[in-house]
């Protein structure tokens, strides 16, 4: 397990569960590698929001049990409808953690059902100047479960909050993320039983 005692609690923590984890999709194997790679080189700045122009950052896709439907936000700076997600913060335990506070904050459900504290995707992507001082986001996805029936509520990041098939995903989104969402799923169904149980996922609150 890699750990290093010179870094915070959050990047000693992705860096251990990165070690862990071992991605389905090959391309996602050598980003993996990249990112570790950036956590050693970068140290505490990179996860923090002005620790440079590059740094990592947590999402949250939130789908239906039946994996049909999927929450969106339509991001005020990027104009773009995306899954939610957003900078680590001081006090969050982990990168995961920041996921799933981000998730709860920017969607308004509270009763969200965490997929665990692994990965399921990697997203490294560029930023418009829109988006500040942040150039690059090394982006972490995780997943979490909610009803369907569950309303979501607009944060004051979002210009709006709504559900959208899976299969009929709104065509304002960023360059890459159906490919993105479509790699989700395909992992999620390779840590997934014949049943359709979650195998070894450590689901749980955060």
């Amino acid at each position: 397990m890699v750990q290093s005692p010179a870094l915070p609690t959050p990047a000693r923590e992705i860096l251990a569960t990165l070690d862990k984890w071992s991605p389905v999709a090959p391309a996602q194997r050598r980003l993996k590698g990249e990112y570790e790679a950036f956590l050693r080189r970068t140290r505490a700045p990179a996860l923090a929001r002005n620790g440079g122009p590059e740094h990592l950052t947590g999402s949250c896709f939130v789908l239906t049990p039946d994996l049909s439907r999927v929450l969106l936000c339509f991001h005020r700076k990027g104009q773009f409808w995306v899954q939610l997600g957003g900078h680590v913060e001081p006090g969050d335990a982990s990168v995961a953690a920041a996921a799933y506070r981000e998730a709860r904050e920017e969607g308004g459900i509270t009763d969200l059902r965490p997929f665990g504290s692994m990965p399921l995707n990697l997203d490294r992507h560029s930023l418009s100047s829109g988006f500040g001082a942040c150039r690059v986001h090394w982006d972490v996805g995780y997943m979490a479960f909610a009803d369907v029936d569950a309303v979501p509520v607009v944060s004051l990041e979002s210009e709006a909050v709504a559900w959208f098939d899976v299969e009929g995903l709104p065509a304002q989104v960023p360059e890459g993320f159906p490919e993105r969402l479509l790699t989700i799923l395909d992992e999620l169904a390779h840590r997934r039983g014949p049943d359709g149980a979650d195998v070894q996922t450590g689901l749980g609150t955060f």
